[in-house]
């Protein structure tokens, strides 16, 4: 699948105030430089649409740049952050490093991808071995060998393998199979019949054409065709993306013996053996889709089987060959994010860069845009949302004192990572200056080789799955942590010079949401080992999955672009984290000299401010057809809903903001939900 959003990179300045007896301590709000809130649109009624009421005049003067599908906060803060770590690639670029320095190999990877002109000289060269390997496949096991020895290279396409915890033993990570061979985002595509999703498959099979074309195929239109048809049979065995929120049924550990009696046409102990797997345990996360593969490579012929890999590698790789290839990649790309310019070479390579060597070029931005202090203050608030959510589990009603010490238990087992790792990871590769292509082939070998050599071992606990500079947070359920990056900790998340509200709206709720994660549809699965065990009473966790069915039920009902409804199964882990979130993050505030004060700033009191900051940080304007994508695969909440569903929940929101019946988004305290 074509990559059509980046997640974004950055972080902010800030120095660290303690905490002491769970009341942050401020200096006095005079001395303060207040955050104003500018877009905000009186006409819209705080009960009728919170996010529009905030948003709505910065809305509609936000302009989304022609090679962006996007603007505002959250991932689209790359815009102005990307130039960061472009000033960083830049400058190490200019200069000639000690080899096998972390100033070497970012410098010269990214010079290497800089050099447009070596690239399109080269034209389609690099992958002539590998269109030369295909063309020599004779039979099913041949076939089976080329995709293992291509796996690692990191060009996936009919098998997806990797290594991560056992979620039955979190202690030794082992080899999971999951369901693949798709080009389109998501099988749902190959079967849907509207318009905009027909649209959407015609420029897909153009892409494929293309590819084809390129690479000198005279039948190209029957062959994309082909490809597409096979593609298409396999999507008829996926899981859908809802499907496999269900945990335990997408666990399926087998002895290997029997994955090889299960589907012999695969040859499973060979492609394991040129994987370099060594195992006797495999998790078949979705054994339908391993079934239908077995049954296809007998049913299809090898000679389609053979324009299949030709063009999974080709589209594997188009990114790193020449123009044309990018150009036909982006002509497929920009139909499902309207995006109607590719952005400058140089961005496509500070993604690159911090995709496959992000925690080198992480040690550079760290060194220079980072304050120590932020570790500080960022565990400091970490710290107290943890003690906030155990009141809050303590108090409540419908859960059994039994599970109450279990969630507690679990909670204070969550480990915390904060701005940057402990351990910095390291790349055993020799990067050239003048060989973009094969740069690009020795991470991608590195990082597979880095994989494998965790399978059979405990899990690496002090590894992060993101890079420093990434705007984002994650909880691990199997590792039962929650992750913190610089990137994070920046504003509209995190302001020095904000009140209290401002931060504990902004960052606060982040934190609190990922806390949640800990207790949403699936994170509450886990125990406080990362296990999939029950810890719950079996009344409770029927109350449990009664609540998140109403949040569900309620999601369900949003809708965007007029008529397009979310996925409230889909979506439910995140919503729940929102709701919760929030929920803590004012229990949190309310602690602090401002929360316990009605001092009002900027002519707003504080628990105004506190809500305002909320919608202030999903502050986001996409364009239409990434929104639609978005809604079709995204588990999370489109932004208007990320505020207003959760606020509509929440007694204290009415409260601040005299939310009255007869307000669109009024709700009765009945119907209010409430589960963390």
């Amino acid at each position: 699948m074509k990559n059509v959003l980046y997640i974004t990179l950055v972080a902010l300045l800030f120095t660290a105030c303690k905490n002491d007896n769970n009341t942050t301590k401020i200096e006095p709000l005079q001395e303060q430089n207040p955050v104003v809130f500018d877009g905000i649109d009186p006409s819209i009624k705080p009960g009728d649409n919170f996010y529009n009421h905030v948003n709505k005049n910065w809305y509609d003067n936000a302009v989304i740049a022609d090679d962006q599908v996007g603007v505002g906060a959250y991932r689209f803060l790359n815009i102005p952050q990307q130039k960061l770590l472009q000033n960083i690639l830049e400058d190490v670029s200019k200069n000639k490093h000690p080899q096998g320095s972390i100033e070497q190999q970012v410098g010269d990877f990214f010079a290497s991808g800089m050099d447009t002109l070596s690239i399109d000289k080269r034209g389609i060269t690099p992958i002539k071995p590998i269109l030369d390997r295909i063309d020599k496949v004779t039979d099913i096991t041949e076939i089976m060998a080329f995709v293992a020895e291509q796996i690692k290279t990191g060009d996936y396409s009919m098998i997806s393998p990797y290594i991560s915890p056992d979620q039955e033993n979190s202690s030794l990570n082992i080899l999971h199979l999951s369901q693949a061979g798709l080009g389109l985002p998501d099988r749902d595509y190959y079967f849907k019949d509207d318009a905009s999703v027909r649209e959407i498959q015609d420029a897909y099979k153009t892409y494929l054409t293309t590819l084809f074309s390129l690479a000198g195929d005279e039948n190209a239109v029957v062959n994309a065709n082909k490809v597409y048809s096979i593609e298409k049979q396999l999507a008829k065995s996926h899981k859908t993306r809802i499907e496999r929120r269900v945990i335990k049924d997408n666990y399926n550990k087998i002895e290997v013996s029997e994955l090889n009696k299960a589907y012999p046409n695969i040859g499973w102990s060979k492609v394991l053996e040129i994987l370099g797997v060594e195992t006797q345990w495999v998790d078949v996360k979705q054994p339908k889709y391993y079934e239908t593969l077995n049954a296809l490579l007998k049913q299809i012929p090898i000679s389609d089987w053979k324009l299949y890999l030709k063009a999974n590698s080709i589209g594997s790789h188009d990114d790193l060959l020449s123009t044309p290839f990018q150009e036909a990649s982006f002509a497929y790309s920009k139909v499902l994010s309207g995006q109607s310019e590719q952005q400058p070479r140089a961005q496509h390579m500070v993604r690159r860069v911090d995709r496959q060597i992000g925690f080198a070029l992480g040690q550079l931005y760290v060194k220079k845009y980072f304050n120590e202090a932020a570790k500080e203050r960022a565990l400091d608030l970490v710290n107290n949302f943890q003690k906030t959510l155990e009141g809050r589990i303590e108090n409540l009603e419908w859960m059994s004192d039994s599970t109450k010490v279990k969630a507690k238990q679990k909670l204070y087992a969550i480990s915390k990572k904060i701005g940057y790792p402990d351990v910095w990871k390291t790349y055993d590769v020799t990067i050239y200056r003048n060989e973009f292509f094969e740069n690009v082939v020795a991470l991608r070998k590195d990082e597979f080789q880095y994989e494998l050599n965790q399978l059979n071992k405990a899990p690496n606990r002090e590894e992060w799955h993101t890079t420093p500079s990434t705007v984002t947070a994650y909880y691990n359920p199997s590792l039962n942590e929650i992750v913190f990056p610089a990137g994070i900790l920046q504003a509209p998340y995190f302001d020095l010079y904000a009140d209290d509200a401002v931060n504990y709206g902004g960052i606060g709720m982040v934190i609190g949401h990922e806390f949640t994660h800990a207790f949403d549809d699936q994170g509450a699965q886990y125990d406080k080992d990362g296990n999939v065990t029950n810890w719950w009473t079996e009344q409770d966790y029927t109350k449990f999955k009664a609540k998140t069915q109403q949040i569900i039920d309620q999601y369900g009902a949003f809708t965007v672009l007029d008529s397009v409804h979310l996925k409230g199964a889909l979506t439910v882990g995140e919503n729940t984290a929102d709701n919760g979130g929030i929920a803590i993050a004012y229990d949190a505030f309310k602690k602090t000299q401002q929360g316990m004060s009605e001092e009002k700033l900027g002519g707003y009191t504080p628990d105004q401010r506190f809500f305002l900051s909320i919608a202030r940080i999903w502050r986001v304007k996409m364009r239409d057809e990434f929104l639609r994508n978005y809604v079709a695969t995204d588990p999370h909440s489109p932004p208007m809903w990320r505020v207003n569903g959760p606020l509509m929940n929440f007694t204290p929101f009415y409260n601040a903001f005299e939310v009255k019946e007869g307000d669109v988004n009024y709700k009765t305290d009945e119907e209010r939900i409430k589960i963390w």
